[in-house]
């Protein structure tokens, strides 16, 4: 009997796949639990217009990360802090920090987003790493100037 499986089954598949696999183990256990549904015309063509529909929103989102990514890079977010001697800075510039002063210039982005190894310690423009989408990244300037 066919099915398609509409969730993961150890063993068997993952979800979205049709596969052949005994009557009993399909009416007993697969359809019973709701892991499965028969793969008749209809369940077909349905599964293959839910897997069009999410492969375009996902298209649609890397488009739109790749546009904001073209932004990001001409984009310099201006921050003010206090600094002592050969530009070292008092405390650091985090992630969070810079994600708000993208938030006042109208980007919204997550700070988890912001690929920062380590907090700016010292003053000048410093290159970070966004991460828009798993397959986007862009690269945005922070210029730290003494308050």
């Amino acid at each position: 009997m066919k099915v398609i499986l509409l969730k993961d089954v150890k063993g068997t598949g993952k979800k979205g796949d049709i596969k052949e696999v005994s009557d009993g183990y399909a009416q007993n256990f697969l359809i019973k639990n709701g892991h499965a549904k028969p793969a008749t015309g209809g369940n077909v063509k349905i599964l293959e217009n839910q897997t069009a529909a999410v492969e375009r929103q996902k298209q649609e989102e890397k488009e739109a990360a790749e546009a904001l990514g073209k932004t990001l890079e001409e984009v310099t977010v201006q921050l003010k802090a206090k600094s002592g001697e050969g530009g070292r800075l008092f405390g650091a510039i985090t992630s969070k920090q810079i994600a708000e002063a993208l938030g006042k210039q109208g980007h919204k982005i997550d700070k988890r987003k912001i690929e920062l190894d380590e907090p700016i310690r010292t003053l000048g423009v410093t290159q970070i790493t966004v991460k828009l989408h798993p397959e986007v990244k862009a690269t945005l300037k922070v210029q730290v100037t003494e308050e």
